[in-house]
């Protein structure tokens, strides 16, 4: 007659186990933030607005050289992505955002 019982006391446990299972949330991460989440996405944008506004802006006098030309401005939106591409690099090497399965 222990045996039943046993097996019927297992039985909800079992259950029970497999209930509170399905109710857990599952934890997945990704490799990091997505980037138009992060600060340096938009000082990143920033810098290159006022770079280009700044080479439209600054103008040399009539008949002058013009001191900030678009060759250079192309050259420092340039520098800028590359550095931008090699910081996220960065941060996607060794860092996870977790975040809940059910979202």
């Amino acid at each position: 007659m222990s045996t039943p019982s046993t097996t019927h006391r297992s039985a909800e446990t079992r259950d029970r186990d497999q209930a509170s299972a399905r109710d857990r949330v599952r934890r997945v991460s990704t490799e990091t933030k997505a980037s138009f989440k992060t600060t340096e996405f938009f000082a990143y944008l920033a810098v290159v607005i006022g770079l280009l506004i700044a080479g439209n802006a600054v103008e040399a006098n009539e008949g002058g050289a013009d001191y900030f030309a678009a060759d250079k401005v192309w050259l420092y939106v340039t520098l800028l992505t590359i550095g931008y591409m090699v910081s996220r690099g960065l941060a996607k090497a060794g860092s996870r955002e977790p975040y809940d399965d059910n979202r």
